[in-house]
């Protein structure tokens, strides 16, 4: 990649409190950018004040949703460093995310030099208080002024950042959750597997019914049976049964978390037997009336560890370890996040330090 060109804000922010940030409404003085046209490649790579940019109205992306985006987090250590958590694990996903959007990948180099050198340039917006971290969002939008359904044959990446608290309003608290059976987010050979903005878009109207009946989030079931579990709301999701840990098998209609493969191999590391494999809501259910679902929670960049508390399908309605967080729940909170915020020791090597 070209030498990174740098033009500081003139008018810096004020830093908000970082005790009522909450998720994704404050941003950082700077973004990058990085421009594709075909037959040039990436090219000018550049960090700006963070701002509006222009896109003619025929830009592909607001017509054929041509675009792919990341999360990852950027935290600060007791002795007042900042470190990242797995970058090059988020720009393998966006490559993949890029190869089947038809997309340009931005190579993994690239991606994670940009992600360093702009939260190197606002490493004062990375907050101190308690659960608090700067989230960073790289995404990539198809630019060409064209209406004909096809590939762009030019692009932007941008990267914004932003001090975040917690995702959910409950913190680690157990959140309530109701299996979906009308709506589908994805099916094998479509998107699911990528983090493109369609699966979400198509994941809001279920949000929203749940959150009518009172429920957290949704728990979604396959496209095809209707009757395998996948994904809870925008995370992965693992439950505790019978002393056993499962998770839904990575079957092309799921996203491979960065998260849920940090826990796995937490998991493994202390000795859990852990199945990576097709799940049945119905399994899940009489599980919990057996009186063997002992533990479930969610996995994601934004939340880290959610606990689930209780769990609703059709007629049917469960309590998941009396409605507080389990001990295998809380100790991959508490490990995976002091690994994050360099309190915990680090031992595979997940943390890179600017």
């Amino acid at each position: 990649m070209e030498e990174i060109k740098i033009q500081r804000t003139e008018h810096p922010a004020p830093k908000p409190d970082p005790n009522t940030l909450g998720f994704g409404r404050i941003f950082s003085d700077h973004m990058f950018l990085l421009n594709y046209d075909k037959g040039q490649g990436w090219h000018d790579p550049r960090i700006v004040p963070y701002g509006p940019f222009a896109l003619d109205p025929s830009a592909m992306v607001f017509h054929y949703a041509q675009e792919v985006f990341e999360g990852l987090k950027a935290y600060r250590r007791p002795d007042g460093g900042v470190q990242l958590f797995r970058p090059a694990d988020n720009a393998r996903r966006m490559i993949d995310s890029c190869e089947r959007l038809c997309i340009p990948p931005v190579p993994e180099e690239t991606f994670v030099e940009a992600v360093k050198t702009l939260v190197s340039v606002d490493a004062d917006w990375v907050p101190d208080a308690p659960g608090t971290s700067l989230y960073i969002r790289p995404f990539v939008i198809a630019t060409d002024p064209n209406l004909g359904v096809h590939a762009s044959h030019s692009y932007l990446f941008c990267i914004i950042t932003g001090p975040v608290g917690a995702y959910y309003a409950e913190g680690i608290n157990p959140v309530k959750i109701y299996v979906e059976s009308e709506d589908v987010r994805a099916v094998r050979g479509g998107t699911g597997y990528t983090k493109c903005g369609g699966n979400y878009a198509a994941s809001i109207r279920a949000g929203e019914r749940a959150e009518e009946q009172g429920y957290a989030q949704v728990l979604w079931l396959d496209g095809v049976h209707r009757k395998y579990i996948e994904e809870v709301g925008s995370m992965n999701v693992m439950f505790k049964v019978d002393g056993k840990i499962i998770t839904p098998a990575l079957t092309g209609s799921v996203l491979p978390g960065i998260t849920r493969r940090s826990c796995l191999e937490l998991l493994r590391d202390w000795g859990y037997e852990v199945e990576e494999r097709l799940i049945t809501a119905q399994e899940l259910f009489d599980a919990a009336q057996a009186g063997k679902l002992e533990e479930a929670w969610g996995t994601g960049t934004a939340a880290v560890i959610s606990p689930i508390g209780e769990m609703g399908w059709e007629d049917k309605h469960v309590v998941v370890n009396g409605g507080v967080i389990g001990p295998v729940t809380q100790k991959l909170y508490d490990t995976l996040t002091g690994i994050q915020w360099g309190t915990v020791a680090d031992p595979h090597d997940w943390v890179v330090r600017l």
